[in-house]
């Protein structure tokens, strides 16, 4: 029962994304594609000096892995208020516990795009 209602989770994020949008002009932003797959996202980071986040979002297209890993992921970060470093040094075993479905992998490079994305994007 419990996985039927994750993978109610993944449709819904993937179909209505959370924090889905261009980010504002002082966004610092992480591109990563998957071109096995096709997969694509823009992150968008917008942090203070000291480093708590602003306003995060993402644009993009794939599967509903990597659509939804996204959606979760920013959700996430914004409800626990992380801050840019905490964002970075995020295990991909965050995301796994986040889709709460077993991924394949032949998947994973899609659940973990969301990660790739911010690795790209430069501490300053």
């Amino acid at each position: 029962m419990a996985s039927l209602l994750y993978r109610h989770t993944i449709l819904d994020h993937y179909q209505n994304p959370r924090h889905f949008g261009k980010g504002g002009a002082n966004a610092r932003t992480g591109e990563a594609s998957n071109p096995m797959c096709g997969d694509k996202l823009t992150l968008y980071v917008d942090a203070d000096r000291t480093g708590k986040i602003r306003a995060i979002s993402f644009e993009g297209e794939g599967c509903a892995i990597s659509m939804a890993s996204a959606s979760l992921f920013l959700e996430k970060v914004v409800e626990e208020n992380l801050t840019f470093d905490e964002l970075h040094a995020l295990p991909p075993v965050y995301i796994y516990e986040l889709l709460g479905v077993p991924i394949s992998s032949a998947r994973q490079d899609c659940a973990l795009l969301i990660l790739s994305a911010v690795k790209k994007i430069k501490r300053s």
